[in-house]
């Protein structure tokens, strides 16, 4: 009950406000979000900063983050553009919305491809040497729940989870290629937990939305990615520690067995 209260209180600030900074040290790693709410459910940004820390690795978030947002709707944001100019960034995560990534290759070229090369080459111009992280996200846990919003007829490659799931994944894999940027594949851990502990619930009751579970892995992602390195994590917060260690496992696997596919063999 607290996660969702804490969820709802966030999700009234981000709507009122797409942009929450915190205070930047000046010896830690600037990280920059940008997203929508599969990025602020749990508050996904202070989790990663709370396990890069126990692991001895201080990262200081900002956050552009609104419910629903495209990444075409965020190029329009004048202090976001400003951000990435005014550069100083070590990581830049980038977040598509839930489904756009899923759509017909046509939508797919024009909508995500497109202004996720825009933004990318604003930010590499500002912060030469920061790394841009695309967070490859997951199915909806039924099929797109957007295909009843989409034009008859709809898309039809995308109404199972596995379908939407490998949509995704190549809608991901290609934007981080063409980028030349990494990739966090929560949407591949995120699989690999559904097939083989189907007891953790990854979903809200709303079959999209990450559980706090969810967002675990998903920071368990992020954090392998930029560790590039295995590791054990003793903070569970809410969590069984066995489910946690299964989660933890599931990202540094997918994280570690793709090395070449993210974009982050060195």
């Amino acid at each position: 009950m607290k996660t969702v209260l804490y969820n709802l209180a966030l999700l009234g600030v981000l709507l009122l406000c797409p942009m929450l900074a915190q205070a930047n040290d000046n010896d830690s790693l600037k990280i920059l979000w940008i997203g929508n709410s599969y990025t602020y459910y749990n508050n996904l940004p202070a989790l990663v900063t709370k396990l890069a820390a126990e692991q001895g690795l201080k990262l200081s978030p900002t956050r552009f983050l609104k419910g629903g947002a495209h990444l075409s709707g965020h190029y329009k944001n004048q202090k976001l553009i400003e951000a990435l100019e005014k550069g100083g960034w070590d990581y830049i995560v980038m977040q598509e919305h839930s489904s756009s990534p899923a759509q017909s290759t046509r939508e797919v070229v024009a909508d995500t491809y497109y202004y996720a090369h825009l933004l990318d080459s604003l930010a590499k111009k500002g912060s030469p040497k920061a790394q841009v992280i695309y967070y490859m996200t997951w199915g909806h846990k039924n099929g797109n729940m957007q295909n009843h919003k989409h034009p008859d007829p709809a898309y039809p490659l995308d109404e199972t989870y596995e379908d939407f799931q490998s949509r995704l994944q190549t809608t991901y894999l290609e934007m981080t290629y063409e980028n030349k940027a990494w990739c966090s594949p929560v949407g591949m851990a995120w699989r690999q937990v559904r097939h083989k502990h189907p007891g953790i619930e990854l979903y809200t009751p709303d079959c999209s939305h990450p559980s706090f579970a969810g967002s675990y892995l998903a920071a368990h992602c992020f954090l392998a990615t930029i560790l590039q390195r295995p590791y054990s994590s003793a903070m569970y917060f809410e969590l069984p520690e066995e489910t946690a260690r299964i989660l933890q496992d599931a990202a540094q696997n997918a994280v570690f067995s793709n090395m070449r596919l993210l974009g982050i063999t060195k």
